[in-house]
This record gives structure tokens, sequence and C-alpha cells, in this order.
């Protein structure tokens, strides 16, 4: 059969409607209420533009391996085209002699790839969180110049090149503790609110229990036994954070399971799985949205302490509680505390006001007024 035989016709109706469908801009046009929280949210000016700021810092540090690295983004050699910030290349790949990875800061490679008419596109910080500079004028940690702009630490790595990553991984690690603490508080409220009597009671007395223990010294126990990385620091650190949140949902699902809907649905045979998470849930993720900045600001509060310590990360990770405690024990060096201070100050500074700013949004005085 000839396909144009079974091609729709241009006034076919699905797809004309399909089209008007497309067409019609209310289809993404938020609702009444999120248009006025949206409104309200924009109206605190300091966080909403904080959460601008916090946003483009938090994106760019996402691609830090393209502003800081120690490895060419591209490279061209005898007529073929590499990208050492993807792929490993051993050094005889160039000319060289070792199978190992190769250095394109050593002069040697350099050379090699200057012979065969080659060239190397570097990023605009030539350093990553863990090379040494070799090259230093002055014993280490150097004071900014040229080459590093804030300074080298104690063990001559590049300044901004441990912020810009040391900025990723507190974030990334405070978005997912605040995540799955969440998770699990919401949880945990929502049955303890919504069933109530022995169940609400005998999970009140576990927590209580629960948060009696010392997490800090749980925390450096284990890192005497063995070494913490980033996912053994998560789940410890999540045993606990969860409870921060079973407070206000428990009172959220508290208030609502006695609402008239709410008794309607139960009588009409609706599931406490649905009622819970369809009915109740939504009232109650108004407060926990609210809560939500405190507590990632929290969490890299949390880990920040714990590297300053020396129970968090492992050594050479890059960290900004490891670069306080580099200023702590290198005064001479005044830029290492500073850099650190300034950095987790506006990160710290521009979440409380993010912050402040969804509380205002979610506040349903200013929704309705």
């Amino acid at each position: 059969m000839d396909a144009r035989t079974t091609a729709l016709p241009p006034d076919n109706k699905p797809v004309s409607k399909f089209r008007e469908l497309l067409g019609r801009r209310d289809l993404v046009k938020l609702s009444p209420i999120n248009q006025r929280r949206w409104q309200n949210f924009k109206a605190n000016r300091r966080g909403y533009w904080s959460f601008w700021i916090f946003l483009v810092l938090f994106i760019v540090s996402l691609f830090a391996e393209f502003i800081a690295n120690d490895k060419p983004l591209l490279l061209k050699y005898d007529g073929g085209y590499y990208m050492p910030v993807f792929t490993s290349y051993p050094e005889t790949t160039f000319g060289g002699e070792f199978e190992t990875e190769t250095d394109y800061r050593d002069p040697f490679v350099a050379d090699l790839i200057k012979e065969k008419d080659g060239w190397m596109i570097w990023p605009l910080i030539p350093y990553s969180f863990d090379t040494i500079n070799l090259d230093l004028p002055v014993p280490a940690p150097a004071p900014p110049s040229s080459e590093n702009w804030l300074g080298t630490d104690d063990q001559a790595r590049d300044v901004v090149a441990r912020v810009i990553y040391g900025f990723r991984i507190s974030v990334l690690f405070g978005l997912v503790l605040t995540v799955f603490s969440s998770i699990i508080g919401v949880c945990a409220g929502a049955i303890q609110g919504y069933f109530g009597g022995w169940t609400d009671l005998i999970f009140q007395r576990f927590i209580e229990i629960w948060t009696s223990i010392p997490s800090l010294y749980l925390l450096i126990i284990i890192a005497s036994i063995i070494e913490p990385n980033f996912w053994i620091l998560l789940g410890i650190l999540l045993l606990f954070s969860w409870v921060s949140l079973v407070g206000v949902v428990r009172a959220e699902f508290l208030r609502g399971r006695n609402y008239e809907y709410i008794r309607a649905a139960r009588a009409l045979g609706l599931s406490n799985f649905k009622i819970m998470f369809r009915h109740l849930l939504p009232n109650a993720m108004v407060a926990t949205l609210t809560f939500m900045p405190f507590i990632l600001n929290g969490s890299i509060t949390t880990l920040t302490s714990l590297d300053f310590l020396g129970f968090g990360l492992p050594p050479g990770s890059p960290s900004l509680g490891e670069m306080l405690a580099q200023g702590k024990a290198n005064l001479q060096a005044p830029w290492l505390g500073l850099t650190a201070f300034f950095v987790i100050a506006i990160m710290l500074s521009l979440l409380i006001f993010i912050g402040e700013a969804v509380r205002d949004a979610l506040d349903p005085r200013k929704i309705f007024e």
C-alpha cells in the first residue's frame, strides 16, 4: 500500500484537536493559589534574589571539572583530537614512555604534543582540587597571586579549585540528606498522626529514646573503626536527621484526620493509604516545604563541622570544613580561614533568605488575605 494513502489528512479531527491543545497556553498556567504563592515569594526581594544567586552558583559548581581541572578540555596531537576531561589517556598515546595516565602539566608532555603541531585548551583554572602546584616561588601555603587567585593551602593545592569542588559536595550532601530525611520524617509523622492512639504513643516514646543518643559521639566511634566516606556519613546522619520533621507532620495529620471530608472519604470505603497521601499529605507539605531550606542549612553545617573536627570526609577530599581547619592551623596564612569563612557564611545566608521567602510564600495569611 502506498504510504501516502495511509497518511492522515490535514483536517483530521484527532490531529487538529492535538494541535489545539498544544496551542493553549492556559494548560501550563499555575493554579490561582500557586500564582499567589509565587507572587508572595517574589515579593520577598531578598529571598527571591538569593534563590537565583544560589541556583547559579550551584549550577556552576556542577560543571567544576570544566572550570577547574588539571586536564585540558580539548587536545590536538598528530592530527587527532582528544578530550582528556572525559577520557584518561596513557602517556604513550602522546609519545611518552609510561603506561600511566598522562600528566598534562608536565613540561616534557607539553613538548611532546608541540612537536606534533599539537595544542591544548585549558580550563579557566588549570588546577583540580587535589592538584599540587610544584612550581610555587615560596613555600606552601602560598599567598594569592596571578597563578593561584586565592593562594594555596599547606599542601600547595589551589584554594579556588578546592572551594568550587567543596561547595558542590557540601550542597549535594545537604540536598541528598534533606530529601531522604524529609521522606522518612513525613512518612513517620503521617503514620503517627493519622492512626493516633497506641501507635502514636509508642512511636513518641521511641523518638524520645532515639533522639537521646549522642550522634556526634557515635560518629566519632564509627570513624575510629572505619574510614567514613560520603555514603557512610550520609547513612549515619540520616539515622537521626529524619526526626526533625516528624512533629510538624504529625500535628498536621492529627488535626486533619477529623475533618468532615476525611470522615466522608473513610465512610465511602477509601483506603487509609489513599486518604493519607491524597487528601492529608498536601496540607502537611506546606509546613514541610517551609522547613526544608533550614534542614538543608543544618545538613551543610553538620558536614562542615565534622570535616573541621576530622571526622568527616576522607583526607584529601574537597571540604570547606577541612579548609577551616587549615586556616586554624596556619594563622600566618589568613587567606585560608577568611576564604572558607566567607564561602560558608554566604552560602548559609543565601539558604536562610530562601527559607524566609518560602515561609512567606506558603503563609496562609498572605495567600488568602
